[in-house]
């Protein structure tokens, strides 16, 4: 053990994880991979839909580890973070980490009109409000949500994930070509068709008002007789994305595939991809998917191996930036 790990590891005692009720799944196989358990916790609802939290044991001097994903229900997941860290802290833990594979309100980045929030700001806030000394999130939807936060954190992308996936399906794929669903992903995708030595390709699209339609306009960038990965970070209502499909089709694509990172699928999102021509959709676990909801055309990659390891180094005072030669 190195003098600094020793130090660390004084300074903090051992890991502790915990978890909310929004991704068991996945706090347990980070748990396998770190070979640490996971503490017991009782998360009760009353009947007026409060929330109530204890710990089974004590957490003082501890390293402690929140893993709660904040998909839907929303505001659920987001106050059983909020509650577990405030508990945590009134248990004098040594430090606290909030581990967030998703972070809800990441759209609401900016005032872009009049009269309307910065909730992800908001969420940040109330995060270290709650007791957090750190946090790690995965791909957030904007890069300037991090200067919401005062305190320390990884953002952690699934970009090596996924386009490591497709690097080892690469002899199977026909002149692949990567296209993005919008001028928004552009940077994310060059990267991506940059490790598959492949070109890049963009869907011109225009979103109007507040919701989440938008209208797909045409393909910049060549997809004729080709297979495409459709990339981008998230999939909500799967709007953009059947657009997307239909639209490269139009042009002449292969066989089209998808990746993303986080599978929100929320409303009609599944009916949509089931009705879309897609070869493979390749996403993340980052936000648990029911069975209701899971696709016989569906690859969900685990992103326990990241978390399990970036936790692993955070507690022991290691880069994690060292994971990707950065």
């Amino acid at each position: 053990m190195s003098e600094r790990h020793h130090d660390v590891t004084a300074m903090y005692g051992g890991i502790r994880l915990f978890t909310g009720a929004s991704t068991p799944d996945l706090a347990k196989e980070i748990s396998d991979y770190l070979g640490a358990s996971l503490s017991g916790r009782d998360i009760i609802e009353f009947p007026n839909e409060n929330l109530f939290v204890r710990l089974h044991s004590s957490a003082r001097g501890q390293d402690v580890y929140v893993i709660q994903t904040t998909s839907v229900p929303v505001n659920r997941n987001l106050m059983e973070l909020l509650i577990m860290l405030q508990t945590l802290r009134l248990d004098s833990a040594a430090r606290i980490t909030a581990v967030i594979p998703y972070m809800c309100y990441s759209r609401s980045d900016k005032k872009d009109q009049p009269r309307v929030p910065i909730t992800a700001r908001l969420v940040a806030d109330m995060i270290q409000a709650a007791g957090a000394d750190r946090y790690i999130t995965m791909d957030l939807h904007a890069g300037q949500i991090q200067g919401f936060f005062s305190i320390p954190g990884d953002v952690l992308t699934a970009f090596h994930l996924l386009s490591d996936y497709f690097v080892s399906k690469r002899s199977q794929l026909v002149d692949p070509v990567i296209v993005t669903a919008d001028f928004g992903f552009a940077k994310k995708g060059r990267n991506f068709a940059a490790k598959l030595s492949a070109p890049i390709a963009f869907v011109e699209k225009r979103r109007t008002g507040n919701d989440s339609t938008a209208e797909a306009m045409t393909v910049i960038g060549e997809v004729e007789g080709r297979d495409v990965i459709i990339v981008d970070d998230e999939v909500d209502t799967a709007g953009s994305v059947r657009q997307a499909v239909d639209i490269v089709r139009h042009y002449g694509a292969r066989d089209v595939y998808l990746s993303f990172v986080h599978p929100v699928l929320s409303g009609p999102a599944i009916e949509r991809l089931r009705q879309v021509e897609i070869k493979e959709i390749v996403t993340t676990d980052t936000i648990p998917i029911p069975p209701h909801k899971m696709l016989s055309n569906m690859t969900i990659l685990s992103i326990a191996p990241l978390l399990g390891e970036v936790i692993r180094r955070a507690h022991e005072g290691r880069s994690v930036g060292e994971m990707f030669n950065e």
